[in-house]
């Protein structure tokens, strides 16, 4: 026996509706009218058909399906995703563990919302939990003093999982930039901490010291945190040692800056290493090179040439010259017009303000009024005053009871302005390796090292530090280099929908050589200009566009007439969100799992 809804024709006008019963009787089906539903709204016949068929009928929709939470998913699903298309998880280990997987949340937790070791343990547990990255990788209730302690994992396993970023992607690479850069810490329980020169405009904060090894593209590779007293150029001899013994590298040269790779550290920690550098001169060094050197015996004097000459020197372009005073190296001497304006104009508007202060001083002593009074405090208060501007060595000053004279120096000042503009890399390459606009070009590279450093430091938020103990500072350092390990990545596969120029190789194109302002291709000034994509999305950053990414949902679903069953269903992506999956390579319900138990 069953009951079912029948539409009859009626040539009179509409069909009838029926509820009608049918059953078997022996090899005939009979059938009986119920009722007549003609009367009622379409609606409330499809109504009718669906409990027929076994449905349910609700008066609200709560009694049907009941949405008892709701997690941020996209920024989630996107970072993950990136993580394991990266093979993330088996860098950290091999092997699955509560560790790897609490590893990997940290990870994706600093990208997300860096924050405290225990806020982020309350952001990964389920009862307060803000986003779905928890519930994802089932890591349940998880504590502060877990954090802390996978610190402790991340620091035992540090020379493993740098050794297999190194060798991933310097396989057949030349250049590893180094830079140095530090952070303060509140307090004074750290080992590390110590006061130093502060990189961060804090006054009277204790500082550690970190160095931080990329490839030539920028990707980072490696870290290591160092006493906040700790001198940049006493750095290069450990981060040497890593590159030749754990890394495994035959032929490699580090690009750093000229107050780091000075000259003692190339002779004493580089050369030994069989390194070769790229970094540039100190101004001593360069003025050197005005000097003519010593002739050799029986070599006419007058035939014998200053190394640098600056007037043969041909704007925006690389010189190359070689000095008996730094064997076995190219020297690489680029003249940037637009550096020795500003430089010239700087330097008379500071020899000008430094005129201001003589001429108040004077005034002052001529008054016979105020403190100053005998040669000793006239000195004192002219040291004070010409250290602000640095340019005292370019004046004559004269001090006697009473009066004060000065004149400038015009040779000195002569001297200095012929070396505006002036700048001088150094490098033991072979021009046959690397040629000298691409190793000037290599040089400039280390400003993504620079911004490596300023992600880490703002976004990332290696600072403030809220460890103490000397392996969880150690430890935390390194969590925020692998953080920035995804995010790089991150940056450059949704350059597209970002203010980033995605088009590098057109913006290169625009200069001839790398002495030359950097400039943008003109997709990335149109995308600044409209601040819309090519596509016609709205162009965002790298935070923003994690927001937008952040309204795509996850919610744990409970059918009332199935109380036990929860079911896990995400909000459909906009086409904004779509396209970022699309750039990260991303299929979120493939790559990132969103079973929901309970």
């Amino acid at each position: 026996m069953s009951f079912h809804i029948e539409s009859i024709p009626n040539q009179a006008g509409k069909p009838a509706i029926l509820l009608r019963q049918a059953w078997r009787d022996g090899s005939r089906i009979r059938k009986r009218t119920i009722a007549n539903l003609s009367r009622f709204p379409p609606q409330v016949v499809d109504g009718f058909r669906t409990i027929l068929k076994g449905g349910v009928a609700v008066q609200d929709l709560s009694d049907l399906l009941q949405v008892e939470r709701s997690w941020a998913h996209g920024h989630v699903a996107a970072v993950l995703g990136t993580c394991r298309h990266l093979g993330l998880e088996r860098i950290l280990h091999r092997n699955r563990s509560r560790q790897r997987d609490l590893a990997l949340a940290a990870v994706v937790a600093r990208v997300l919302a860096p924050d405290s070791k225990l806020a982020t343990a309350r952001r990964l547990s389920p009862d307060t939990a803000d986003s779905s990255l928890g519930t994802v990788l089932g890591l349940g209730p998880v504590s502060g003093n877990e954090m802390l302690a996978l610190l402790d994992w991340l620091l035992a396993r540090q020379q493993w999982i740098q050794t297999s970023l190194a060798n991933r992607h310097l396989k057949d690479a030349t250049l590893i930039l180094y830079d140095v850069s530090s952070s303060y810490l509140e307090g004074r329980l750290c080992p590390l901490a110590a006061f130093g020169y502060n990189r961060d405009g804090k006054r009277g904060k204790q500082q550690i010291v970190f160095g931080l090894l990329c490839a030539a593209d920028g990707c980072p590779l490696a870290v290591e945190v160092f006493a906040g007293n700790t001198a940049d150029p006493t750095t290069v001899g450990p981060q040497v040692d890593r590159i030749r013994q754990r890394f495994g590298i035959t032929r490699i040269a580090l690009v750093g800056d000229r107050g780091m790779l000075t000259t003692a550290r190339l002779r004493k920690d580089l050369q030994p290493a069989g390194l070769d550098w790229i970094s540039a001169l100190k101004s001593q060094s360069v003025r050197t090179l005005l000097q003519r050197p010593k002739p050799s015996p029986g070599q006419d004097p007058d035939a014998v040439q200053a190394p640098l000459r600056p007037g043969e020197l041909v704007p925006d372009q690389v010189a190359e010259i070689r000095s008996p005073d730094f064997p076995g190296e190219r020297l690489l001497v680029c003249l940037n017009p637009r550096l020795r304006v500003e430089r010239a104009r700087k330097r008379e508007a500071l020899l000008q303000a430094t005129e201001r202060i003589l001429e108040g001083i004077a005034a002052q002593l001529q008054r016979g009024r105020g403190p100053l009074r005998g040669r000793d405090a006239i000195h004192r208060r002219l040291g004070r005053e010409l250290h602000r501007n640095k340019v005292g060595k370019h004046f004559e000053i004269t001090v006697s009871d009473g009066e004060l004279s000065w004149s400038r120096k015009p040779e000195r000042i002569a001297a200095e302005a012929q070396l505006d503009g002036i700048y001088i890399v150094r490098t033991s390459l072979p021009e046959a390796d690397l040629g000298a606009e691409a190793t000037v070009a290599a040089y400039k590279s280390l400003a993504g090292v620079e911004r490596a450093f300023r992600t880490s430091k703002d976004h990332l938020r290696i600072r403030p530090l809220h460890v103490y103990s000397e392996d969880h500072v150690r430890g935390h350092v390194f969590l925020c280099m692998l953080a920035y390990y995804v995010e790089w990545h991150m940056r450059r596969r949704l350059a597209p929908l970002r203010f980033q120029d995605e088009d590098p190789a057109a913006a290169r194109a625009q200069r001839s050589t790398p002495v030359e302002p950097a400039q943008v291709s003109e997709r990335a000034r149109r995308k600044a200009a409209t601040k819309l994509t090519p596509e016609g999305f709205p162009a965002h950053s790298f935070p923003t566009l994690l927001g937008d990414l952040a309204s795509l949902v996850l919610n744990r679903v409970r059918l009332p007439t199935q109380g036990q069953t929860a079911l896990a269903i995400a909000t459909q992506p906009t086409a904004l969100q779509r396209r970022a999956f699309d750039l990260l390579g991303i299929d979120p319900p493939h790559d990132v799992s969103i079973t929901v138990t309970g």
